[in-house]
């Protein structure tokens, strides 16, 4: 008789995108998962366990929280739930408000020992910088505001990315901002959801020329390079650079509508479009598993 598949926490993790801290919280504070223990007390996971998991990330892709799950693993329903995701953002905004360091760090460190990246990208990060931009469209704090909250989360995600760098092997991706501005959030989340599921990164900040950029593409050999717009391009200039680059090409973020159609008619090859972070992970890891099956590229 075949002995049972058992799987180590760090193997779980891999296959799952889930990080042992979260996998751990999920046993203790809610009881959602339930590993076998060797003598020395190390976790094993049967592959049922492995399923557990991919049904937990369903449930919170569709926006329960992660208190919610267990009363939804064990008795299904067909009413999407009601997570405590606009509860969390509010709370986020007075700290901002307040100009709370301190209380932000309590807030998202919680948030991030519960969630994957990617549903803390899409459930709760993504809405709440579109709460910001309409809070400082009118607000006579806004930029008070604007200037802390970014110097923050630009602090914690490049703490965080620089961690996780360390840990990680192989091609970077790199990622380069094609707009002067002085802080993009889509391009440091995009670096996040990246490290945070197993993929080493290096990011420019700042725009760089075509022909440097070719330059940074050769020296760095990276598995991928993903262009983060801003609200206007230079055409010409753009397929200069695409034109002839190694490898594939991640294009696009939240201002994506805004160049989609000619982008679509540019007819490069290996050129994908994105418009969330989430959106670019999937596509690199598209590739990375059926590379003939991706989305359509430029065409």
């Amino acid at each position: 008789m075949q002995s049972e598949t058992l799987l180590p926490i760090g193997e779980l993790a891999r296959r799952t995108g889930v990080n042992p801290v979260t996998l751990r919280a999920w046993e203790r504070r809610y009881g959602l998962l339930k590993p076998q223990r060797t003598a020395k007390g190390h976790r094993l996971y049967p592959l049922e366990q492995l399923e557990r998991v991919e049904a937990i990330l369903g449930w919170l892709q569709r926006g329960a929280s992660v208190g919610q799950v267990r009363e939804l693993l064990d008795k299904p329903s067909s009413t999407p739930p009601k997570g405590d995701w606009q509860a969390r953002q509010f709370q986020l905004i007075e700290a901002i408000a307040n100009l709370s360091q301190r209380t932000l760090d309590q807030q998202l460190n919680q948030a991030m020992a519960l969630y994957p990246a990617v549903t803390l990208c899409e459930q709760l990060l993504l809405p709440l910088l579109d709460l910001l931009d309409l809070r400082w469209r009118n607000y006579f704090n806004a930029r008070l505001e604007q200037v802390f909250f970014h110097s923050w989360l630009r602090s914690k995600l490049g703490a965080r990315i620089y961690h996780d760098n360390q840990l990680l092997q192989g091609p970077a991706v790199l990622l380069v901002e094609d707009c002067e501005r002085a802080f993009s959030p889509g391009l440091w989340l995009c670096a996040w959801l990246f490290t945070s599921n197993g993929v080493p990164v290096e990011v420019f900040e700042h725009p760089v020329a075509g022909p440097q950029l070719h330059h940074a593409v050769n020296a760095l050999k990276p598995r991928a390079v993903l262009l983060h717009l801003g609200p206007r391009i230079d055409d010409k200039a753009l397929l200069r650079t695409l034109q002839g680059m190694p490898g594939i090409t991640l294009l696009g973020g939240a201002t994506l509508p805004l160049h989609e159609a000619r982008l679509q008619a540019c007819a490069l090859p290996d050129v994908f479009l994105f418009d969330t972070p989430q959106a670019a992970l999937r596509l690199l890891q598209a590739h990375d598993r059926q590379p003939v099956e991706m989305n359509t590229p430029c065409t």
